[in-house]
C-alpha cells in the first residue's frame, strides 16, 4: 500500500507538473507575441514612418541601399531595437522592400516572410523563421497619412527564441521545487498514515483482515455462546446474535455501553473481572469476562455468555429426585426396623404385642414424618418430599406443615418439574423464615384440578417478607456462594421459567413485611392425572 501510495502520488505530481510547464512556455509564447504586437502597433502609427513609408511607395524606382542606411527610417528602428530588446525591426514598402533592417547590408532587398496579410490591412502574429532565425513576430499595415484605408507598408516586430524563454530556466526551478516538495510531503503523509493504519488493524494485512472477519463470522454463527466485546474506551465492538437473544437486546458496534438499553446489573456484569452468573428476565446467562491484550497494548474486554437455563433446571430437578430418594430411603430404613421389631415380637412368641405393633403401624403408616397436615397429602410422591423437606427444615428450626385447605384427588406424573418448583419455593421460605423469626414455620397448601390436571401451590413462611417485590424475577447478578433467599438466588426466576414452558406461572401473592413473611403461588398445569386403580383401592383401605 506504501509503495502504491507513493506511485500514484508521482503520477500525479508528474502530471501536474508538465500542465503548468506547458502553461508556463504558453504564457511566455503570448507575452512575446502580444509585446511584438504592440511594439509593431505603436512603430506603425508614428507620423514619420507614414509620412516616410508612404513616399517611399509612391516612388515606382527601387530605394537606394546607401541613403537608407543612413536615412531617418533605419535610425528609428534601430533606436526602437536598442530600448525594446527586440531581435528586429523591419519596416516596408509596398512592395516588400526593407527600409529598416538591423542588417544594413539587406536594406533595398525584399523580406523573406510575406508580406501580403499586411497589404490587406490584417495584423499577423506568428512564429517564422528568417534571415534573423527563428522568433515571435508581428506585422502591422502602414497607412498612409490622412488615408486609414489604403496601406503602403508594414512593420514587422520579432522577438528573437531565445529572449522569449529567457524566463523559463526559472520556471523549471519552481516546478522543481514544487515537485519534491510535493513528493517529500507525500512520502511523510503515506508514512504516517502507514503507521496509524497498523496502529488499528494491529499490524495485520488486507488479506489478514479479510480472513479475521471471515473467521469471526463463521465462529459467531456456529456457536451458541453470545460474545460482546468492549473497547478501553467502553464502545461496544462486537455484540453478537447469541447475545441479542439472551438479553433481549441488540445493540450495533460503535455504541457506547452505557447507551446499551440493558439492567445495569447486567451492563456491570459485562465489564466485571470475575465470572458472575445473571437472572436475565426467565433465563440464567453465565458470563465470563477476559482481559484482551495484544502485546503490551491493552484492547478491552471480551465476555463470553452462556445460557445456562437448561442446565441448572436439570439441576434442580435432581436436587429434587435426589431429596425424594433420600426420603424413600429413610422411610425404607425405618420400614426395615419395624419389620425387624415386628418379627423380633414373634420370634420371642409375643404374638399379642406383634399384632398390636402391626396394627399401629397400619393406622399410622409406615413411616411416622411428624409433619402436621401430611395425611391430606393423598401422593405418596408429594408426601415423601415434603416429609424429607420437613427433616431438613426441623435441622434449621422450622417448622414445616401442611395447609388445612390441601385437597388433592390426583396422582402426580411430572414428577422432576414439579419438585423444582416447589422444592425452590419451599427451600426459600425455610431460608427466610429461619433468618427472620424465632417461632419460624413454613405453610404449603396444594390443590389439584381433576380435569385438567393443574397443580395450584400456595408456600407460605413466617420470614421478613420481600423487601424489593418488583425485582424479584428481574436481571442481577448471581453469587455463587450465597444462600438462596426471596429475590437473591436463580431459584425464584428459574422456577418461573420452569412453569412457564409448561403454560403456568409463578408469582407473588402477598410481599409480606413486618405484620408477616411472603406468600408465593404457583399454577403448573398438567403435571397431575387421575389415581390408578391400585392406589385407589389402598387409599381406600386406609
Amino acid at each position: 500500500m506504501l509503495v502504491l501510495q507513493l506511485v500514484t502520488q508521482v503520477c500525479v505530481v508528474a502530471a501536474c507538473a508538465g500542465v503548468f510547464l506547458f502553461l508556463g512556455v504558453q504564457q511566455l509564447r503570448a507575452e512575446a507575441e502580444s509585446s511584438a504586437l504592440n511594439i509593431a502597433r505603436s512603430v506603425a502609427a508614428t507620423p514619420d514612418v507614414r509620412e516616410l513609408v508612404a513616399e517611399y511607395s509612391a516612388d515606382p524606382g527601387t530605394p537606394d541601399a546607401a541613403k537608407l542606411r543612413g536615412g531617418p527610417l533605419q535610425g528609428y528602428a534601430t533606436a526602437v531595437s536598442d530600448r525594446t530588446d527586440v531581435l528586429f525591426v523591419v519596416i516596408t514598402d509596398d512592395h516588400g522592400i526593407r527600409l529598416a533592417h538591423p542588417d544594413p547590408d539587406r536594406l533595398g532587398d525584399v523580406v523573406s516572410t510575406s508580406f501580403d496579410d499586411a497589404l490587406a490591412g490584417r495584423e499577423v502574429v506568428t512564429w517564422e523563421s528568417g534571415t534573423l532565425g527563428e522568433s515571435a513576430r508581428a506585422k502591422v499595415p502602414v497607412y498612409a497619412p490622412g488615408d486609414v484605408d489604403r496601406p503602403v507598408g508594414e512593420v514587422s516586430v520579432g522577438f528573437e527564441r531565445a529572449s522569449v524563454f529567457r524566463d523559463l530556466p526559472a520556471l523549471l526551478t519552481g516546478i522543481a521545487v514544487a515537485v519534491v516538495l510535493a513528493l517529500a510531503l507525500g512520502a511523510v503523509a503515506a508514512l504516517l498514515m502507514r503507521r496509524r493504519l497498523e496502529r488499528v488493524t494491529l499490524g495485520l494485512q488486507p488479506e489478514e483482515l479479510a480472513a479475521l472477519v471471515q473467521t469471526q463470522t463463521a465462529v459467531f454463527e456456529s456457536a451458541d455462546e453470545g460474545v460482546v466485546a468492549v473497547d478501553p474506551d467502553g464502545t461496544v465492538r462486537v455484540w453478537s446474535e447469541a447475545t441479542t437473544r439472551m438479553l433481549g437486546v441488540a445493540a450495533a458496534p460503535g455504541t457506547a455501553l452505557r447507551d446499551v438499553p440493558v439492567d445495569p446489573s447486567v451492563r456491570d456484569a459485562l465489564t466485571a473481572g470475575a465470572p458472575s452468573g445473571l437472572a436475565v428476565g426467565d433465563r440464567i446467562v453465565y458470563v465470563d469476562v477476559r482481559s484482551v491484550r495484544r502485546g503490551s497494548r491493552a484492547l478491552g474486554t471480551a465476555a463470553i455468555l452462556r445460557d445456562r437455563t437448561d442446565l441448572l433446571a436439570l439441576t434442580e430437578r435432581l436436587d429434587g429426585v435426589r431429596t425424594l430418594t433420600d426420603a424413600l430411603r429413610a422411610q425404607r430404613h425405618e420400614f426395615a426396623n419395624r419389620l425387624h421389631a415386628a418379627s423380633g415380637l414373634l420370634d420371642a412368641g409375643r404374638g399379642e404385642e406383634a399384632r398390636d405393633f402391626l396394627r399401629e403401624v397400619s393406622g399410622r403408616g409406615a413411616v411416622d414424618l411428624r409433619v402436621a397436615g401430611l395425611n391430606a397429602v393423598t401422593d405418596p410422591v408429594l408426601q415423601s418430599f415434603l416429609g424429607a423437606m420437613a427433616e431438613s427444615a426441623r435441622e434449621r428450626g422450622v417448622e414445616l406443615r401442611v395447609g388445612p385447605d390441601t385437597l388433592l384427588r390426583s396422582t402426580l406424573r411430572e414428577v422432576e418439574d414439579t419438585l423444582a418448583v416447589l422444592g425452590n419455593l419451599v427451600g426459600n421460605a425455610v431460608t427466610a423464615a429461619a433468618s427472620s423469626s424465632a417461632d419460624a414455620w413454613v405453610e404449603v397448601t396444594l390443590l389439584d384440578e381433576l380435569d385438567g390436571g393443574e397443580l395450584v401451590l400456595t408456600v407460605a413462611d413466617s420470614g421478613g417478607g420481600v423487601t424489593e417485590p418488583g425485582d424479584v424475577f428481574a436481571a442481577r447478578t448471581v453469587s455463587g456462594t450465597g444462600t438462596a433467599v426471596h429475590g437473591h438466588g436463580i431459584g425464584l426466576p428459574l422456577s418461573r421459567e420452569l412453569a412457564r414452558r409448561r403454560g403456568g406461572e409463578v408469582w407473588i401473592i402477598d410481599a409480606g413485611g413486618r405484620d408477616g413473611g411472603a406468600v408465593f403461588g404457583a399454577r403448573l398445569p398438567a403435571v397431575m392425572g387421575p389415581a390408578g386403580p391400585g392406589e385407589i383401592e389402598e387409599s381406600d383401605d386406609e
